[in-house]
């Protein structure tokens, strides 16, 4: 968060907080499960707002928890490769 409000309640507590990039896929452990929505309903191939709608819906409640949990346990695998990277590009 970069509130001043927020950066300040977290000065005053001493909490210590990581330098993280706004737009960082890499880091973004959500980012594969939008790539997976969005394949999902293009191959539906809607045909109007209502059918993108329901389509995004029905293939989101899809997605198996199982896949959830794939992505937090390859976050640390994740963060290490863009810290190797000095933050550039990674496989992710």
């Amino acid at each position: 968060h970069k509130a001043k409000l927020t950066l300040q309640w977290l000065q005053q507590k001493k909490v210590k907080v990581l330098e993280w990039p706004s737009q960082s896929p890499d880091l973004n452990i959500s980012e594969p499960l939008w790539g997976d929505l969005k394949h999902a309903v293009h191959s539906r191939r809607p045909k109007t707002l209502h059918d993108l709608e329901a389509f995004c819906q029905d293939e989101w409640a899809a997605i198996p928890p199982a896949r959830n949990q794939d992505l937090i346990n390859n976050n640390y695998k994740r963060l290490h490769a863009v810290i190797d990277a000095k933050g550039g590009n990674t496989q992710y």
